[in-house]
């Protein structure tokens, strides 16, 4: 290296707003989208809007007393302890059944694997109402082959046993066709983060004797790291989000609170008793919630970009 080039000081990259101009469609397609409906929740979060309200009556303001209310409401701590619960093991079952998946096709041969990404492929792929309606005939008390099954099994006793019709057992069928539908995505992410690691590091590890646990819990899920916060984070947002299924398995059991969570809560409030205000209240929550767990993994970003 000449002493003329070693001298030379290295210019910075000359930035543009060319890139900033051209995320401006998004942005504002974004803010059309999602922005004009946000602030119109939060408005009526603070209001007493009503079944009057939407026939013309202006609204009143009411403040903080909406969610003063849902302080003393004892069925809303309910549904939202429900809910917080239901999505956190919701979630951790997906993701590790989505991971043992990911293992799974990545460790059998060709055929064997592109018959399960078919699979998955179609589970993932069915809309949700018929998703649901199978599992409804899966679990019917009546002609369900669920409780065939079972019953069939010396000294247990299945007949005409409702799913639907106690919380425990419904929430039960609940997750399993949430996680059902759910671990192709999980699985899917996870194999291509998978295909990523060098099968040199592997090898390197299996000659060292590092057994097949080691290797994946010193080697893979460290490397795969990123992919699983990132499948965790969505998964948790989307079960606590849920609608589709529970209200579909509420129509066929039971439309008791004690079945509600989240969605189905704020929709009762609004679509059903007409509390528009109480219904935007929860609503707010609901995003407090999803901001509070998405910043877990935004300032874990932020972390690994300072270290870098």
């Amino acid at each position: 290296m000449s002493t003329h080039t070693a001298g030379r000081r290295i210019q910075p990259r000359r930035t543009t707003g060319v890139p900033y101009v051209l995320i401006v469609p998004a942005v504002v397609a974004l803010l059309l989208g999602l922005g004009y409906p946000l602030v119109w929740q939060f408005i009526t979060a603070f209001q007493d809007y009503g079944l009057a309200q939407q026939f013309g009556k202006p609204p009143e303001w009411v403040g903080f007393d909406n969610f003063a209310n849902l302080l003393w409401d004892g069925e809303f701590w309910a549904v939202l302890v429900r809910s917080l619960v239901f999505c956190i093991v919701t979630a951790a079952v997906t993701v590790v059944i989505g991971v043992l998946m990911a293992v799974l096709m990545n460790a059998v041969g060709r055929t064997v694997r592109l018959i399960l990404q078919i699979s998955m492929l179609l589970a993932w792929a069915m809309p949700v109402a018929a998703a649901t309606t199978v599992f409804i005939w899966l679990f019917d008390r009546r002609r369900g082959v669920v409780n065939y099954l079972l019953d069939m099994i010396p000294g247990v006793d299945m007949n005409r046993f409702d799913w639907l019709g106690h919380p425990l057992t419904f929430f039960l069928v609940a997750m399993i066709l949430i996680v059902w539908m759910s671990v192709p995505f999980v699985s899917f992410a996870v194999y291509a983060g998978l295909t990523q690691i060098s099968e040199e590091v592997m090898e390197a590890a299996q000659i060292d004797g590092a057994n097949a646990w080691q290797r994946f819990r010193r080697i893979i899920v460290p490397m795969i790291r990123p992919v699983l916060s990132i499948v965790l984070l969505l998964q948790l947002i989307w079960d606590l989000r849920v609608f589709a299924q529970i209200t579909l398995l509420k129509d066929a059991g039971s439309k008791a609170s004690d079945f509600d969570l989240l969605g189905t809560y704020i929709y009762k409030l609004g679509a059903a008793a007409n509390d528009f205000g109480v219904a935007s209240a929860v609503s707010i929550v609901v995003l407090v919630i999803t901001i509070a767990i998405s910043w877990v993994y935004v300032r874990e970003l932020i972390k690994e970009d300072e270290a870098q």
